[in-house]
């Protein structure tokens, strides 16, 4: 046993130091080439899944790389991308891979230069004073979460793994991020599925009366880094640049697990508690994997069938990666089959 573990600890060195070499490497090009000095404008929502994002800005990474960052913040990862593609940004950081499949379905001109982690958080929480103690007690019940959102499409895609479905509760629409926690605290719901930290909030107005699942089923969301497909043309280098930036930030990560979580806890304001708890739940590191392609699939055909978009045929989501800067700055970060 002692073995194992002692060539598992070698074989994390040996990628550790890989990864500090390419990124070395990227850097001293970049220094030689006499690369000046690039603005770009970042959206973004706070959530934890940006942790990468925030270690960059925290530890000067992005000015390393020679980039001048200027942040617009947004309530939801929608909304942020919204930004990009309404030109107030040129690109997202942490929005995941549902609201990317939805304005491909729009017909939106995007990219993704890479995902920067992967998480499951997306619960349901059920009020156990409702007769709440098993999943087939939800039939029946009155269930909230936003219509057309990834929490939507794990609940439904929940539900049906577990022999029920839509008709088999009464769903609500809830629109504002506060809803999400006020509709299960106060009652006015007999359950919730929502995501952190929302889902943590919801647990805590609950108490004891909390009775919480999983809804994932272990296919993780995708945080990614979007921008238009013609900006992406337009600034090859730059994306590398932010790329690189968020490769320190990983290696960082890795090498100060702690010294993260404390930079985590002060940009965001989360507890030691919460920031334990969401890390468990989230696998930062950038990476572009064939996974991605068919969770997207599957998301897409599911807006299709249950007709929230126009469109009828998923596309080839191929055509909206955009792998080539990561694959330079991180090798064997691209799994996806071109």
């Amino acid at each position: 046993m002692n073995s194992r573990r002692s060539a598992i600890v070698i074989v994390a060195a040996v990628l550790v130091a890989i990864i500090g070499l390419s990124s070395f490497l990227y850097l001293n090009n970049l220094q030689n080439s006499g690369g000046k000095l690039e603005s770009m404008d970042v959206a973004y929502s706070p959530f934890e899944s940006t942790v990468l994002f925030l270690i960059a800005q925290e530890k000067g990474f992005l000015s390393q790389n020679a980039l001048n960052v200027t942040i617009h913040r947004y309530d939801t990862g929608s909304a942020a991308l919204a930004g990009v593609i309404n030109e107030e940004a040129d690109l997202v950081i942490g929005t995941t891979e549902f609201p990317l499949v939805t304005q491909v379905l729009n017909q939106e001109s995007i990219q993704t230069i890479g995902s920067i982690s992967k998480s499951n958080f997306i619960y349901i929480v059920g009020r156990e004073d409702r007769g709440i103690h098993e999943v087939s007690d939800l039939k029946d019940k009155t269930i909230g979460t936003t219509y057309g959102t990834i929490a939507h499409y794990y609940l439904v895609r929940f539900l049906t793994l577990n022999g029920l479905n839509t008709q088999d509760v009464v769903l609500v629409d809830l629109k504002k991020p506060a809803e999400w926690v006020d509709a299960v605290v106060n009652g006015s719901v007999d359950a919730v599925a929502t995501a952190q930290p929302s889902v943590n909030l919801a647990m805590e107005g609950l108490g004891d009366n909390a009775v919480v699942w999983s809804i994932q089923n272990n296919q993780p969301l995708y945080a990614q880094a979007i921008a238009t497909k013609s900006w992406i043309t337009e600034h090859p280098e730059i994306c590398s640049r932010f790329l690189n930036a968020m490769y320190q930030a990983e290696i960082f990560l890795i090498d100060n697990p702690n010294e993260a979580k404390n930079i985590m806890k002060q940009q965001m304001n989360f507890s030691d508690a919460y920031i334990e708890t969401v890390w468990q739940q989230n696998h930062f590191s950038l990476s572009l994997d064939q996974s991605l392609i068919l969770a997207m699939e599957s998301e897409g055909r599911w807006l299709i069938d249950n007709n929230l978009t126009s469109q009828t045929q998923i596309p080839d989501f191929i055509n909206y990666i955009h792998a080539e800067s990561l694959d330079s700055i991180k090798p064997g970060a691209v799994s996806i089959i071109r």
